[in-house]
């Protein structure tokens, strides 16, 4: 089998595990985020129910939990006392005061985030094999697109760090540089480890 052959293989087998990693990413996701909507969902029946039958031990709670947090007894009272005239507003308080459980955002779709992450998984985890099929006209050194494909690495984790902090409001340069160093790290063992199995576990040809 000449290089042309095996470039291929290694291409073809880049990109079906980079879709089927994508596929794992994605549904992960998508099972995490219905998980935890279904999870807040019940909480929050059970928190309705309490506040319907149970007012009284409900309010009592969230004004201790207010002068926990430095609120004087009068404030705290007053504050509950509104916050009853509106159950589900109260429900909702309850939970994130209490329960550590933001209000369920109605417009989260599962689905949406599944999708986001597969195509992002597909689009940034690329990167590396995408060097090959660029440098393939120009170059049959496997250092130079082992070069390209570093360079392209680091491209696409800069981007996703930048990404990251526009949608986080983060510092731009602190989120790129901290992803990029996530990326190496990653890189480095799944390097030695490789190298490590090579040349230690007998695996050389």
């Amino acid at each position: 089998m000449d290089w042309l052959s095996i470039a291929v293989d290694v291409l073809v087998l880049g990109f079906a595990n980079l879709v089927a990693d994508g596929i794992s990413m994605g549904f992960g996701d998508f099972v995490s985020t219905s998980t935890e909507k279904d999870v807040a969902a019940k909480e929050r029946m059970v928190t309705l129910w309490e506040v319907t039958n149970h007012s009284e031990p409900q309010q009592l709670e969230l004004i201790r939990r207010y002068q926990a947090l430095g609120m004087d007894v009068h404030d705290s009272t007053t504050v509950v006392n509104i916050l009853a005239k509106y159950k589900d507003i109260l429900v909702d308080e309850k939970m994130a005061t209490l329960k550590g459980m933001p209000p369920l955002d109605q417009e989260d779709k599962p689905w949406k985030n599944g999708l986001v992450t597969f195509a992002a998984f597909l689009v940034f985890g690329s990167a590396p094999l995408l060097s090959f099929i660029i440098l393939k006209p120009f170059t049959h050194n496997d250092t130079h697109k082992f070069i390209g494909a570093c360079i392209l690495s680091a491209l696409a984790l800069a981007l996703l760090g930048i990404a990251k902090a526009k949608i986080a409001r983060q510092n731009y340069v602190l989120s790129a540089v901290v992803t990029l160093t996530n990326g190496a790290v990653a890189a480095s063992a799944a390097y030695i480890i490789g190298w490590t199995l090579r040349n230690v576990a007998g695996l050389r040809d």
